[in-house]
């Protein structure tokens, strides 16, 4: 914080009030400088209010105690929803550095409201007099997870094992951000230039044009890079005849995390999954996965175990059948290595243009960026009657950054979206949904909170005036996103702490991998798969070998992911002793060994790089969380299905109403009987993966 005294008068108001047009903040306004300042005013101004509802000396209400906590800290609330974002998209050594000084500031701050004893003995008076208070389903909702926050973060502890806590909170967060910025800074400088025409044999047109873009950014202008980014390196591995290149290219990306000295972020697990396992036996759980699963569907560890092992055993079984057929095209080749995980990639796509008379280079002009954008607002515009105005006047973050107004069926604003598609060396890798500023009601015109939702791609430019084309892993990346962009646009709550996205963590994908379905459905696949060149539309024999093909290499998938979940889950199942000292390569590798893992697939996320998990605890112990929802997903669509029409209106009212407007204000499984009826089997997962 800075060193000299600052006072509110100081702080750019561009950060408190956001004048810009649609209601975004004048990010040219903003100089890096400016959240320092911001920061050192809105803590201590936040903990005042906190203070004066603590001390209040009116009997606790729900207005004057739980509404109160939902509205205080306004230039905390704002200065973060910008600087958060920035330095997830758009940082630079300044953010970084104010990113690891904040980090443990942050923590020290929440853990000071959460361990305030006055203030837990008002939310405590009113959980437990809940019953009598006449609150509303919603209400009644947010005090219950108000009680329960404050719990979970210590409230009942004593004095000593707070102080432990506080520490132990702080600390991670520190190790978090450390973490994150050395994956983003592997993946920034890494490059593979290719000068030669023999190192570029296989690769199609729209791969070129990616890595000559790449190369560029990079500094070698008139030559080839193969990056770090998913865009380039995956289908780089598929295509590239040099196995020499796919070898290096792969090392080079499962390595990530594991650059020796300051960057090495082995060590910074293994201080993690031990800090993490004393922060559950202070909170009086086994485990921290204990801790963690408590307030999700699937409750403990061994529900989450037996959902992963049942499909892992099943993904082994069709990963071998799929290896086998890999060694069978090698050795056709006349080659005599066995499948190597750089080889996977490679031979599986020849292996499936043989068994389907297509590959991923023939669908592909089909799949431009613009037009899969324009599918995904149109199955919007289907299913919740949103439309999508372009504002190409309206500045944001960055210049590539897309701004939209987003209306209702009656034409009022619902959200503003904001698309950030493109990658580059500021941006972390990935692609994820935030938002800048959350829906709720408790504003004091009546008016409520316009959602201002973001997400963020890092898709490969092509050369300026060329198309840019995605795969179909991409396109449904694409569709993943802006089904968590739909869970905070369609939000519909009154209080900030419910709104959108604020639900369980094995919940919260299920809006996601649920609207990836409508990517296949073949009326968005006829008017937006649209050739490139021609404008034709993808042809029927070419879709019926797309559909037929989705099944295929999903032992592979399915290996890739589960046994990165297993992992995180077996991290997160040791108790303090067991995590005191551990070897973390050494653990890794010993979990694999006991699943047996096949020697030529590789965990979607090795541990050092493995950010879902150990750049903060979002979705630590919690990574199955896309299998959990994947089981809802599957079950769900089905709904459409039963009727015929894959936009029946009913039934899109209904998913709009209990999925992806009612945020954490029902209990997810209330939540999605309400919606379906009844609650899933893994069956039309397992279905649905070509397991079953």
């Amino acid at each position: 914080m800075p060193s000299n005294p600052v006072a509110p008068s100081d702080v750019n108001p561009a950060l408190l009030n956001w004048s810009g047009a649609l209601g975004l903040p004048e990010f040219d306004k903003i100089a890096d400088a400016d959240f320092e300042t911001a920061f050192a005013v809105a803590f201590p101004a936040h903990l005042a209010e906190i203070e004066a509802i603590a001390n209040n000396p009116e009997p606790p209400t729900f207005e004057n105690t739980v509404v109160a906590l939902e509205i205080a800290g306004e230039l905390l609330t704002r200065a973060s929803g910008i600087f958060w974002n920035l330095t997830g998209s758009n940082t630079n050594e300044a953010r970084q550095a104010l990113e690891r000084q904040l980090s443990p500031e942050f923590s020290r701050h929440y853990s000071a409201i959460t361990m305030n004893g006055p203030l837990f003995a008002r939310v405590d008076t009113l959980y437990q007099q809940r019953d009598s208070l006449g609150l509303d389903a919603e209400a009644s909702r947010v005090l219950e997870l108000t009680w329960k926050s404050f719990v979970r973060a210590g409230a009942k502890l004593g004095d000593a094992d707070q102080k432990k806590l506080a520490a132990i909170s702080e600390r991670l967060a520190t190790l978090g951000t450390t973490f994150s910025q050395n994956v983003l800074a592997d993946e920034a400088e890494y490059a593979l230039v290719l000068t030669e025409a023999d190192d570029l044999k296989g690769l199609p047109d729209f791969l070129l044009s990616s890595m000559a873009a790449a190369a560029e950014d990079h500094g070698h202008k008139g030559k080839h890079a193969v990056t770090l980014s998913r865009s380039i390196i995956e289908p780089f591995l598929t295509f590239s005849e040099r196995r020499d290149l796919r070898e290096t290219a792969f090392r080079a990306w499962v390595a990530r995390g594991e650059t020796a000295g300051a960057r090495d972020n082995r060590p910074i697990v293994a201080e993690t999954v031990k800090l993490r396992a004393e922060k559950a036996r202070l909170l009086g759980y086994e485990t921290f996965a204990h801790f963690k699963l408590d307030n999700t569907m699937a409750k403990t560890p061994e529900n989450v175990r037996g959902l992963l092992e049942n499909v892992w055993a099943r993904a082994c079984t069709r990963a071998a059948e799929e290896s086998v057929e890999l060694s069978k095209l090698i050795a056709a080749e006349g080659q005599n290595h066995d499948v190597a995980p750089w080889d996977w990639r490679h031979y599986s796509e020849k292996v499936r243009a043989a068994r389907y008379a297509f590959n991923e280079a023939e669908v592909k002009p089909y799949l431009q960026l613009e037009k899969m954008i324009d599918a995904a607002f149109h199955t919007a515009e289907r299913l919740f009657g949103l439309t999508f105005r372009k504002a190409d006047d309206v500045t944001a973050y960055h210049p590539d950054v897309r701004v939209f107004e987003v209306l209702d069926a009656a034409g009022k604003r619902k959200a503003v979206f904001l698309g950030d598609y493109f990658a580059r060396a500021s941006k972390r890798s990935g692609a994820w949904m935030s938002a800048f500023q959350g829906q709720h009601r408790l504003t004091d015109d009546g008016e409520g909170q316009t959602p201002i939702i973001v997400n963020v791609m890092n898709f490969a430019k092509a050369p300026a005036g060329e198309p840019i084309l995605i795969d179909m892993e991409n396109a449904r990346t694409l569709f993943h996103e802006f089904g968590h962009a739909l869970h905070g646009m369609l939000s519909d709550v009154t209080y900030p702490s419910i709104a959108g996205t604020s639900v369980s963590r094995d919940f919260v994908e299920l809006p996601s991998q649920l609207y990836e379905h409508w990517l296949t459905v073949p009326e968005v696949l006829q008017q937006f798969a649209v050739h490139y060149e021609t404008g034709a539309a993808m042809p029927q024999a070419l879709l019926d070998k797309l559909n037929a093909s989705e099944t295929f290499n999903k032992g592979f998938a399915n290996v890739e992911f589960t046994s990165s979940a297993l992992v995180d889950m077996e991290f997160h199942a040791l108790n303090p002793e067991q995590a005191a000292d551990v070897d973390v390569m050494a653990f890794q590798a010993d979990v694999l060994k006991r699943l047996g893992m096949p020697d030529e697939i590789v965990m979607r996320h090795a541990t050092p790089h493995f950010a879902h998990v150990f750049s903060g605890d979002g979705y630590s112990a919690g990574y199955y969380s896309y299998m959990w929802s994947g089981v809802l997903d599957a079950d769900a669509f089905k709904a459409f299905a039963e009727t015929g029409d894959s936009f029946d209106p009913v039934t899109a009212e209904k998913l709009r109403r209990y999925i992806y407007s009612s945020g954490g204000s029902m209990d997810p499984e209330d939540a999605y009987t309400a919606f379906r009826g009844k609650l899933p089997t893994p069956d039309a997962l397992l279905e649905k993966e070509g397991l079953a």
